[in-house]
């Protein structure tokens, strides 16, 4: 598993968090107090997790797919 350097919480956390919090045992607050986050963060990992199961839990590329005036490459 690749674990984003500065990520605070690994993708099976994220998932615990998240479940504490749709089963009513945590509220957002106190998730974010045990686990170590802001109340924002806990939105963030829980919402996607609700959507889409443990696949959201898992580091992406904050990368853009698209850059719209990325220079051409030269060859030399």
């Amino acid at each position: 598993m690749n674990i984003h350097q500065n990520a605070r919480l690994t993708p099976v956390r994220r998932e615990e968090m998240a479940l504490a919090v749709i089963s009513g045992r945590l509220s957002r607050a106190r998730a974010a107090r045990v686990y170590g986050v802001s109340a924002r963060i806990v939105s963030r990992w829980t919402e996607p997790f609700t959507a889409d199961g443990r696949d959201a839990m898992q580091d992406r590329s904050s990368r853009p797919k698209v850059i719209p005036k990325q220079t051409p490459e030269t060859h030399c």
